[in-house]
């Protein structure tokens, strides 16, 4: 075996470790959407407006989803009173969405939930892994593309 082999054989490691954190914290993720009758997008779009008012196109920007698809999202939030649709002070054709108070009540609750869950697999992290985890998942995130 030659040291790229096991430069190679880490990354793969390093890979099926991140993917199978990704499906853990993503199976957490559905229960706490699933137990209040929500998506995992519909999570992702109130967490997106606790503490922002984006237009519809930035808002598809940061969902990855198209214009049908967003008008469709935040019509069916708005149907269920979880968000709003105001007018842009600087676009008069454009709208800003915005959380309703029981769309922030529920970000809100759901925030609670999956801090809790979600700490809960974290639990047997030292202080310090604490710090060193958050540090890695900082750099993966600010140097990430998505393809």
């Amino acid at each position: 075996m030659t040291t790229g082999d096991r430069g190679d054989d880490v990354q793969e490691s390093t890979v099926d470790a991140l993917v199978q954190l990704s499906f853990l914290v993503q199976s957490v993720l559905g229960r706490v959407a699933a137990e209040h009758d929500l998506s995992l997008v519909q999570v992702r779009l109130l967490g997106i407006l606790r503490d922002r008012r984006p237009g519809m196109l930035e808002l598809a920007g940061h969902l990855g989803l198209d214009k049908s698809s967003m008008t469709g999202l935040v019509g069916r939030a708005e149907k269920r009173g979880l968000v709003r649709r105001i007018p842009s002070p600087v676009d008069g054709r454009g709208v800003l969405v915005t959380l309703t108070p029981a769309g922030r009540e529920l970000a809100e609750r759901g925030e609670a939930e999956m801090d809790e869950r979600i700490g809960a697999l974290t639990a047997s992290l030292t202080a310090g892994e604490h710090v060193q985890l958050r540090g890695l998942a900082a750099k993966l995130l600010h140097g990430a593309t998505v393809r």
